[in-house]
């Protein structure tokens, strides 16, 4: 279990499963859930995958250091579903239901060998495309 601190408020997070991908990433799945009432709860799941950001991702070396620079060495990918007002007896049932459905309908995407990569490459086009968002990290060097 990992708690975090938000605003004042403790969040539980409950590492539920790890799941290592034939593309070289690995998909955490933690359980948000959160009691919201005597007997009901906000279900919630977040997948996280952490992506290093290697220079072979982008066709100009200065694209990669543009993108390492407002991100870190490593961007995650990040998804989330949540479904308020489940009966405590019904959590299980609901979160199972919220990951079978992301490894149906997500993870075949996910696992694929250039996933990596496109990620990468959506931040660099990120930051040229809204530029106003990362304008403390630009400065004048926007392209």
């Amino acid at each position: 279990m990992q708690v975090k601190y938000k605003d004042d408020k403790m969040l539980h997070m409950i590492l539920v499963e790890e799941i290592p991908m034939p593309n070289g990433l690995i998909v955490e799945i933690w359980d948000k859930s959160v009691s919201i009432a005597a007997d009901t709860t906000k279900v919630a799941l977040l997948i996280r995958i952490r992506v290093e950001l290697r220079p072979s991702y982008f066709t100009k070396p200065d694209h990669h250091e543009l993108v390492r620079k407002i991100m870190g060495p490593e961007i995650f990918f990040e998804y989330k579903k949540e479904r308020a007002f489940v009966r405590d007896k019904e959590k299980d049932v609901v979160f199972q239901e919220l990951l079978d459905n992301f490894k149906k309908t997500s993870l075949p995407y996910l696992s694929r060998p250039s996933f990596p990569s496109s990620f990468a490459l959506s931040k660099y086009w990120d930051i040229q495309k809204n530029s106003y968002k990362y304008s403390s990290f630009l400065g004048d060097n926007s392209s």
